[in-house]
């Protein structure tokens, strides 16, 4: 049973007690162990906005998450809790509760900023909780998300020629929720009831205006919009009397408003249907040893001064997931050859042709289980590991067919060789009779099957270490004449001359079906890259089509809003990513 089930409650995921964010070993061996798809739900907001309440009931629970209904802060660093999905079976839903930001205790805005960017890049779905309304004062507190240029980065090397870094983050961000606590405004404008999504979108038009004013107005909404196309506002009303929420976890359905317990509801409800698998770019599903390797990967980036950077992340998960698809092929292989190959084979060709469905098949497994294989590196391994195998199982087949042919001789010409010792070739005529015997013996060998590609080679040399013998019996022989022996010495020659000749034909030929066999192994991987290529491509193409509508959408806002530099550089966002496009799709 996997490991999460058995989580009770939260665990910290990332610490920052001592000022420093360090990863906790317990929580990176839970997600190391969820081999499930995660769909991440990370919640942010101020201090005290009791946001933990809320990632409680996510997590079909009443308790769990501290809720701190006091001054002090009670979550440091980052939390998780790992659960199963209510609805979506064969997926493990990983709720991240970050410590609330703005702690005056703290005085650490450094601090804030990266707990805000970590949450972002961990998540699928981002939830934003603040009290009462969005206002000014709200958007002012919400200055992390125009800091998101400053802490992130989605490529290792931005090319200058193209589009600005910041321009692709959202194609790798998370859905964006802003829940409102004690909201008690009427929603409506005009005297017409609109819903919180509208409310939302009202509150992010911008201002008009070139002023320090309007451009601290415009930014965290403008940020809000450029990089979270999917977004989605609940509000709720005041949970109880003020004197009840110091112990909110504790009261019973019936000491809470009817009305927040339906908007909790209908939140919950939302978050667990609509909340996506986490996934990186090329469409890669997030596991959870995916999830523990970013994890690492961006502490060690700000723990060391750098910048959590998306490409890097996906890169360095890469590496161990390749090295793993390389281990996983290549178990596969010895698996089939295990099963199907039966030493010794009864020829070459049979022998490759079983190690050609096997690599076939592990190409195959390598190609499902890796991604951004960087200039083919781990296929190459892949490959000289597969022709070390081919070349291993050869030798074993001739080992196995030389050990079965020797055993084999043995067998049959032994009363043939004890006959020569006894004298019963020794008399006139005996030459002749012992090369019709050792005739017959040479014909029962190769009536036996499945001696293997040795067969040949083998009785050659066996027949070569008794030609004294032989020659013994000849010389001997006094019922034929000196012209009888002198020809029958040339007729061995010619024989011997004939076995070498064939000899030679069968060791080119097996060298030329080694050859086809690599040949052939060349074009399988070929193959099967072309296909993957094909296949990155329709994805790589699909994710920015995505972008490039959202970013097209959010342009003509801006240009119905008559915020025409802001859509002219969108639009020079729009044509640098197609330009990118094509590149990319012209390097596959």
């Amino acid at each position: 049973m996997a490991p999460e089930i058995h989580m009770t409650g939260p665990v910290s995921l990332i610490d920052n007690t001592k000022g420093q964010m360090v990863t906790n070993p317990e929580a990176l061996k839970i997600l190391s162990a969820i081999t499930q798809p995660v769909v991440v739900v990370a919640i942010v907001g101020l201090y005290r906005t009791g946001k933990s309440y809320l990632m409680n009931r996510l997590a079909g629970k009443n308790e769990g998450f501290p809720l701190g209904s006091t001054v002090k802060s009670h979550t440091k660093g980052i939390w998780m809790w790992c659960v199963p999905h209510p609805k979506k079976p064969g997926h493990t839903l990983v709720l991240l509760d970050t410590e609330g930001l703005g702690d005056i205790q703290k005085g650490d805005n450094e601090n804030d900023s990266w707990i805000f960017a970590l949450a972002i890049l961990l998540s699928s779905t981002f939830v934003y909780n603040s009290m009462g309304t969005i206002n000014q004062q709200a958007m002012d507190q919400l200055h992390y998300v125009t800091e998101l240029t400053d802490r992130i980065k989605a490529n290792s090397s931005p090319d200058n020629n193209y589009v600005e870094d910041s321009a692709d983050f959202v194609s790798f961000f998370p859905a964006f929720v802003w829940t409102l606590r004690d909201f008690s405004l009427v929603l409506e404008i005009d005297g017409e009831p609109i819903t919180p999504d509208d409310y939302l979108e009202l509150s992010l038009k911008l201002r008009k205006g070139t002023d320090e004013k309007s451009k601290r107005f415009n930014d965290p909404r403008l940020c809000i919009r450029k990089f979270f196309p999917k977004r989605k506002c609940f509000i709720f009303e005041q949970p109880a009397q003020r004197t009840l929420l110091a112990r909110l976890e504790q009261l019973k359905e019936e000491d809470l408003s009817r009305y927040f317990i339906e908007q909790v509801a209908e939140f919950c409800s939302y978050i667990l249907s609509h909340s996506n698998v986490k996934t990186l770019s090329g469409g890669i599903t997030v596991n959870g040893p995916r999830l523990e390797s970013l994890v690492l990967t961006y502490v060690s980036a700000i723990s060391s001064g750098d910048l959590p950077c998306m490409e890097n992340a996906v890169l360095a998960l890469a590496q161990i997931e390749n090295s793993a698809a390389v281990e996983k092929a290549v178990a596969h292989y010895d698996q089939q050859m295990g099963q199907k190959v039966q030493l010794p084979t009864e020829t070459l060709q049979e022998l490759l042709d079983l190690h050609r469905d096997s690599e076939r098949e592990a190409i195959e497994v390598f190609m499902k289980n890796s991604f951004k294989d960087v200039d083919h590196k781990f296929q190459r391994k892949l490959g000289a590991q597969l022709e070390a195998r081919r070349d291993d199982f050869c030798k074993q087949n001739s080992k196995a067919s030389s050990d079965c042919c020797m055993a084999l001789l043995q067998d049959i010409f032994g009363p043939l060789e004890e006959d020569v010792k006894q004298g019963t070739f020794s008399k006139p005529g005996g030459y002749r009779l012992f090369i019709q015997k050792r005739k017959e013996l040479k014909n029962k060998y190769y009536q036996v099957p499945r001696k293997g590609i040795q067969a040949e080679e083998v009785l050659k040399n066996y027949l070569e270490s008794k030609e004294d013998v032989a020659d013994a019996l000849l010389q001997t022989d006094q019922s034929l004449s000196e012209k009888e022996k002198a020809l029958e010495v040339e007729r061995v020659k010619a024989e011997s001359a004939e076995a070498a000749k064939k000899m030679l034909e069968e060791i080119q030929k097996k060298n030329q079906q080694m050859m086809e066999q690599k040949e052939k192994s060349y074009q399988e991987h070929v193959k099967q890259l072309t296909e993957k290529m094909e296949s990155d491509r329709a994805q790589l193409i699909a994710e920015q089509e995505k972008t490039i509508d959202v970013k097209l959408k959010e342009q003509e806002r801006l240009l119905k809003e008559g915020f025409e530099l802001e859509s002219k550089r969108l639009q020079k966002e729009i044509q640098d990513i197609k330009k990118r496009r094509r590149s990319s799709c012209n390097i596959l």
